[in-house]
Formats: structure tokens, sequence, C-alpha cells
């Protein structure tokens, strides 16, 4: 195989497109949520407590200069960006998975073998695939 062609397979395999539109997505859902934290979060905070931008807020010890308003915005974007995740992604993929992985209901006319643990009718007196007499059910 060429390497032109060995490139080619691997840009279209899969999980590969499957992580780039995933990186698109994230960085586009980021923006939003950053967005959403800058012109809406932070002045309802401003409201609360008297300050519209955070990015100035310092404190100085011995001569040096302590900016914290930077931090404190980029920490109120990261978790507003994990609760929005953790709301609207984890938690219905969760319920979704829940769904699906539920059992069905278990089969009431077999019973398992106590040798090999294989599926045998509860009327059986011999296990048909290891010949291990077993009891009657």
């Amino acid at each position: 195989m060429s390497l032109a062609k060995e490139f080619r397979a691997f840009l279209m395999r899969g999980n590969l497109v499957d992580l780039a539109v995933a990186f698109v997505i994230g960085v586009a859902f980021g923006a939003l949520v950053t967005a959403f934290v800058t012109d809406l979060i932070t002045p309802l905070i401003a409201a609360i407590f008297g300050k519209h931008d955070f990015s100035k807020l310092s404190f100085t010890i011995n001569g040096s200069r302590f900016l914290y308003g930077d931090f404190l915005n980029a920490s109120i974007t990261f978790v507003s960006i994990a609760a929005a995740v953790f709301f609207f992604v984890v938690r219905p993929y969760n319920h979704l998975m829940a769904r699906r992985t539920t059992e069905p209901p278990a089969d009431e006319t077999v019973r398992q073998c106590p040798e090999c643990l294989s599926d045998i009718p509860k009327a059986a007196r011999r296990c048909a695939f290891c010949t291990v007499e077993v009891a009657a059910a």
C-alpha cells in the first residue's frame, strides 16, 4: 500500500473523524460558555457585589502586585463549562445508557449447571454439555 493510500485510510478512520468533530464542537461550546459567563454571569455577580470587571482585581504584598481577577473569571468560566457539560451531556448520556443496558427478564425455564455453568432446562437430570448429573429442580 502506498504512503498516500495509507495516510488517506488513517484520516478516514471513524474514530479520527469523530475526534475532530468533537474537538471543533468543544471549542465552539467553550466559546459559547465563555461569552455566556462574560456577558451574563459576570454582570449578574457585579450587580450583587458591585464590581463589574473582575479582570482588574488585584492585591499587593511587599510591592508585588497579584492580579487575581483574570483567574476568578477563568474559574467561573471553567465551573460553568463543567456544569453545562455535566447537565447537558453526561447526565442525558448516563440516562440513555441506563435504559439501554437493562437486562431482559431471566428465562424461568432454564437453570445453570453447577459444574460448567451452562444453561440447561429445569427438568433436566443431566447436563447436555458436560454430562454431569444434576439434582432435580
